[in-house]
């Protein structure tokens, strides 16, 4: 039996119909999370008991992707993209109409949940050009795009003078702006939030979106002393700096490569990592509290709750610290879904959109769907039957960065075009996931480079995508 069926199925069977007895959905956002930052999911220095819980008790989505940027702010596009529920290309042509085509017809995301009974919450980083107060019901502490910048968090650190940045300092303000850390706040909003709706008569859908990870990356000091820099792993696809980086628009001048000096160095890739990791294991706490909150006023077993992040980050891998290019780290974020009828611990690898949680999220409330530009997951749950095809995910996925890169994915193949070079690199991803052998040289493949060129192509169309690719030449 399809999942979509089953949890519908399970719902129906518990309660009659109506509003109040429809789930609750808790979406809990992270910004620059890479697909495996968190323990379950593959970095073992990391601790994350209370993601890991929550992989255990849900389903993965190992594979998901976020589509690209039109900008060097990842996040702003990525985000467009879960409140138009349009594709990368369709966002951005919507992005200076957002007042009009869908606040008025109230044709967002949470627009949408509102129309399907639901008291909507939000809390925390934004970042689309709307004000929220215009969509939801309820607003607390609306967050910029990034905690605020300090110029002792840049090109550091060196190995020849002290460190001049403490992440431990309240008085360097960022996260600590206000008095209390912006992780614990988005908390404390997302706890009373939840309290206040759990006695009312509509399900809540509650949008907690916070900052951490993304610099300045700033914690507590008994998080920080968790992750000794001189103990952590350096990554296996370390570079001391990106031969493409210029041309790829990920060079010298973008905000996110100057926080670590150039050329990077092991040392100064283990700091930045050890920062990274404290950062989301206090992250991990306050999701902790969030999820008791719920165990505590008996809603885990009627709410479902989608856990994810905008897109992934390099931090320090392939020579680069930010989420500016089309390798997996910065592609891809963790995308684990939990409730009623999800199948415990399951890992769906089928390739999948960050951005598809908006119809799968609307299709669990009984919401209108219809127009979004992405698609449900939950034909992907749950298993096959006996005599059933396996669940075809996204025959290809495509990626995007300014008009300085483009990627296609199909089967284990990958193939990366950055037009200005112009260069293209192709990746067997079954057979090296770290993207670290290019075999675009290959003569023997070419006819795989030819292929998958082709393909992109189609997707651009498809997509609206402006920009015109020079075909490989050999």
């Amino acid at each position: 039996m399809k999942l979509a069926t089953a949890v519908l199925l399970v719902l129906a069977a518990a309660v009659p119909a109506g509003a109040a007895d429809k789930p609750n959905i808790l979406f809990l956002l992270t910004d620059d999370q890479a697909y495996d930052a968190v323990h379950a999911l593959g970095w073992q220095e990391l601790q994350t008991p209370h993601l890991d819980r929550l992989v255990h008790e849900g389903v993965t989505f190992t594979h998901a992707y976020n589509p690209g940027s039109w900008s060097g702010a990842v996040c702003v596009a990525s985000r467009t993209m879960l409140f138009t529920g349009q594709m990368l290309w369709r966002a951005k042509r919507d992005q200076r109409f957002l007042e009009a085509r869908y606040v008025e017809p109230a044709r967002s995301w949470p627009q949408r949940m509102q129309a399907a009974g639901y008291h909507t919450c939000m809390t925390g980083k934004w970042h689309v050009q709307v004000d929220p107060h215009r969509v939801f019901d309820d607003v607390r502490h609306v967050r910029p795009g990034m905690a605020g910048a300090r110029p002792a968090m840049y090109d550091r650190p060196l190995a020849d003078r002290p460190d001049p940045f403490d992440p431990a300092d309240p008085a360097l303000g960022g996260y600590w702006k206000g008095g209390r850390h912006w992780s614990e706040v988005v908390a404390d909003d997302a706890v009373a939030m939840i309290e206040e709706s759990a006695g009312g008569d509509r399900p809540f859908f509650l949008y907690a979106a916070f900052n951490a990870p993304h610099d300045p990356r700033q914690s507590p000091a008994e998080y920080l002393a968790m992750y000794p820099p001189d103990q952590m792993d350096v990554p296996a696809s370390f570079l001391p700096e990106y031969p493409d980086a210029e041309a790829i628009g990920a060079g010298r001048g973008l905000r996110d490569e100057r926080l670590a000096p150039f050329p990077r160095t092991e040392h100064a890739v283990r700091v930045h990592r050890a920062e990274y990791a404290a950062l989301i294991s206090h992250l991990d706490a306050q999701i902790g509290r969030i999820l008791a909150s719920l165990g505590e006023l008996g809603l885990r077993e009627s709410t479902y709750i989608v856990f994810t992040s905008d897109h992934g980050l390099a931090i320090g891998r392939h020579g680069l610290m930010g989420k500016q290019s089309m390798y997996e780290h910065s592609l891809r974020p963790p995308l684990v879904v939990a409730g009623p009828g999800m199948p415990a611990g399951e890992r769906v690898s089928q390739r999948v959109y960050m951005q598809d949680v908006v119809p799968t999220t609307l299709e669990l409330a009984g919401a209108d769907s219809q127009g979004t530009g992405f698609q449900s997951l939950l034909p992907l749950i749950g298993g096959q039957e006996a005599g059933d095809a396996e669940p075809a995910g996204r025959e290809a996925i495509y990626g995007s960065y300014l008009d300085r890169q483009r990627a296609i994915l199909v089967g284990p193949w990958k193939l990366i075009v950055y037009p200005q070079v112009p260069r293209f690199l192709l990746f067997n991803l079954d057979d090296d996931p770290e993207e670290m052998t290019d075999l675009s040289d290959r003569a023997e493949l070419r006819p795989v480079v030819e292929r998958l060129f082709r393909r992109l192509e189609e997707e651009q169309r498809r997509l609206e995508d402006p920009l015109e690719l020079t075909p490989p030449s050999w």
